[in-house]
């Protein structure tokens, strides 16, 4: 909204000093992220208030560790509201709002973010830790996560390549699969993105059972993206790097450090012991956000690398639940993997640093791929 307004042709345009510096993204992605953080800084002390006046608190389920249900209940959730607000906010003010790629992600997160606020009202109005149908998520995911694939791919935002890491000319073309393949098959590949948004959206929601483990990677994987929209968006950098140049995706700068920013916010109440929850309406926004960007910035596979944590969560529990069903025993002693450390006795802070750490890390490795082409 300020771009609009102070760069020409706006109304404002020229008016007051110094308003030039509005057209640099680097500028506004800092004040974005700024705002954002102040924003969920300022809005969680009453909205945790409210919240606990309201006996609006987090169902911890009976099979979960048994510490859960010691130090746990009695927090309120649905803290992801707050992240979402602070977002919406400083992404409003600060990215350029005649870009489809800023309305997309948005419209994900938005939309995701009302699937889990639907769940997690269910779960504290009937006391129980089930929430929304497992299928019916899954019906809504897909409806709004493939809406907005298909006019990414539709309006030529995204095409039907699939670059891989590591290569500056191979690539997956999903339209041109063989010699003659009719170009009806690039439509294979908004499938291919439907299933990154859905799973990466589940992950980030089965990752999210320690106070804070999942905002430090999601923000590390925002963060990550952040810098490969910027690189993606401006002609010079993308052709030095190699990676596809892609006009206007460099306001999701703005964006995915605007949810640095939100997620630094909640971190302040949601560090151990936490005092609010993000609940599923952050859990599963913020990881079909992550799978977004991943998306609109061309580099999809590199998620399974920025996003490592949520990986390794989720094929925890995919095998656990493979290796019962057949063979009638346990990988772990409990998934997701972060209660296996639980259960060896690694304190919760312990857990989280260290999946911190290891999120870091990956986090750099993700990017020295970009140079490494």
């Amino acid at each position: 909204m300020i771009y609009h307004l102070f760069i020409e042709p706006g109304p404002l345009a020229d008016i007051l000093p110094g308003t030039n510096v509005f057209k640099y993204l680097s500028f506004r992605t800092a004040w974005g992220l700024i705002t954002a953080l102040v924003t969920a800084y300022l809005v969680f002390p009453p909205f945790i208030h409210w919240m606990r006046q309201q006996k609006m608190n987090q169902i911890i389920r009976s099979d979960g560790p048994e510490s859960h249900l010691l130090n746990k209940i009695g927090t309120p959730t649905m803290g992801g509201v707050c992240i979402l607000f602070g977002v919406s906010v400083a992404t409003l003010l600060w990215a350029r709002l005649d870009t489809p790629a800023t309305w997309m992600a948005l419209i994900v997160m938005l939309g995701y973010g009302a699937i889990g606020f639907y769940d997690d009202w269910r779960k504290v109005m009937y006391q129980s830790a089930d929430g929304l149908a497992g299928r019916w998520k899954l019906v809504l995911q897909t409806l709004i996560g493939g809406g907005v694939v298909a006019w990414a791919y539709g309006s030529g935002t995204i095409d039907a390549t699939l670059p891989v890491p590591l290569f500056t000319t191979v690539h997956i073309d999903f339209a041109n699969l063989w010699t003659g393949a009719p170009t009806w098959l690039g439509w294979l590949y908004p499938v291919f993105a439907l299933f990154i948004l859905v799973g990466a959206s589940n992950a980030v929601n089965l990752t999210d059972g320690l106070d804070g483990l999942a905002i430090g990677p999601v923000m590390t994987s925002a963060a990550t993206y952040a810098v490969i929209a910027y690189l993606a968006g401006n002609s010079r950098f993308a052709a030095y790097l190699g990676i596809p140049y892609l006009p206007g995706v460099g306001e999701l700068t703005v964006f995915g450090f605007a949810l640095v920013g939100a997620g630094l916010g909640f971190l302040w109440y949601n560090a151990y012991p936490a005092q609010v929850f993000m609940g599923d309406v952050g859990s599963l926004s913020l990881g079909g956000t992550l799978a977004t960007l991943a998306v609109l910035t061309k580099h999809e596979i590199l998620l399974a690398v920025v996003g490592g944590i949520f990986v390794l969560e989720t094929l925890s529990v995919i095998i656990q639940v493979t290796s019962f069903k057949t063979r009638g025993k346990r990988v772990f002693h409990m998934a997701p993997i972060h209660h296996h450390y639980e259960k060896l006795g690694w304190s919760e802070p312990k857990i989280i640093v260290r999946f911190w750490i290891i999120s870091i890390i990956l986090a750099l490795v993700a990017l020295s791929t970009l140079k490494l082409r």
